[in-house]
């Protein structure tokens, strides 16, 4: 399935409970993006921070028996593990409830977090870590490190958690940017571009942040890609979506594994649409996917 796995991730941020009524997932866009590409056969460490609690622990062990190195996380005796409340309307659309504070807002850097990012080869982050200042400067510290490793920003807009100013940073930071359709137009007109074309958008972000690789997903309609400077499109694949919690972040860690292990960005864009689809047909961010599924369904769905 994938040419090269000697390719070591990191991901940074929140892990945490998304609680769906009288149901808990364990989730956060930059775990499942660990634990998706984990799911590939990647070595994958993530970097966060729990509270002395039961929640914490079973998270901690959750991470650990699915393959990802849990030697970044940290535990707070102050602060609870996080809790977001998810609300589905009926087209499986999620809108999130996130508390405030909760441990992942305190990730501090120690011998540990040096040690997984020099040995880092892709390094996932999010916007939404960026809430506390904490959290935040150990971000920076990180990316400001003179390790070299493809930084993968995951645009994930979570009123009021966010500003343009922020988003800018974070951007220039970046070797890749994901995007939803929404998101980008929103932070393009924020930077002074009024248009609604999408191609306009992703070249007028990869001008202004000097970013070559941008994707833009557009939920069933697919996916928009620049790769080294050229454009690349995916209609997406129909199915009957349970919810879309997590699809996203499956969908790019899919895409990153396929670019960075066997850079052929079509191939990348067809894997990782497929993945997307299958994760938002099941139910919460981390359904199992086994290899002969998702070939299975890319035989079955062959234009």
């Amino acid at each position: 399935m994938f040419l090269n796995k000697k390719i070591n991730a990191v991901s940074y941020g929140e892990v945490l409970f998304d609680v769906f009524g009288e149901e808990k997932k364990i989730g956060g866009a930059p775990l499942n993006l660990a634990l998706r590409t984990a799911s590939f056969g990647f070595p994958v460490s993530m970097i966060s921070a729990v509270g002395n609690d039961q929640d914490g622990k079973i998270i901690c062990d959750y991470i650990k028996d699915n393959q990802v190195n849990i030697g970044g996380i940290t535990t707070t005796p102050d602060y609870e593990t996080g809790i977001v409340l998810v609300t589905l309307n009926k087209r499986g659309s999620a809108t999130y409830e996130i508390k405030f504070p909760s441990a992942w807002d305190f990730i501090e850097a120690n011998e540990n977090t040096k040690n997984i990012i020099k040995n880092a080869d892709v390094f996932f982050f999010g916007s939404l870590i960026c809430r506390n200042d904490v959290s935040k400067n150990t971000l920076f510290s990180l990316l400001d490190s003179s390790y070299e490793m493809f930084k993968v920003f995951d645009v994930n807009l979570r009123k009021p958690f966010y500003n343009i100013e922020l988003l800018k940073q974070l951007m220039n930071k970046a070797d890749f940017i994901k995007f939803n359709d929404e998101e980008i137009l929103e932070i393009a007109s924020g930077l002074g571009l009024k248009s609604d074309n999408l191609e306009e958008n992703i070249q007028f972000i990869s001008e202004k942040t000097h970013t070559k690789s941008i994707c833009v997903t557009l939920g069933k309609h697919g996916s928009l890609l620049l790769w080294k400077g050229k454009m690349y499109q995916h209609g997406g694949y129909p199915v009957k979506v349970a919810d879309t919690v997590g699809a996203g972040d499956s969908f790019l860690a899919s895409l990153i594994a396929k670019l960075l292990s066997d850079e052929n960005p079509d191939d990348a864009l067809n894997f990782a649409s497929a993945v997307g689809a299958l994760v938002a047909s099941c139910t919460g961010a981390n359904p199992k996917l086994e290899s002969s599924e998702i070939n299975n369904f890319l035989k079955q769905n062959a234009f």
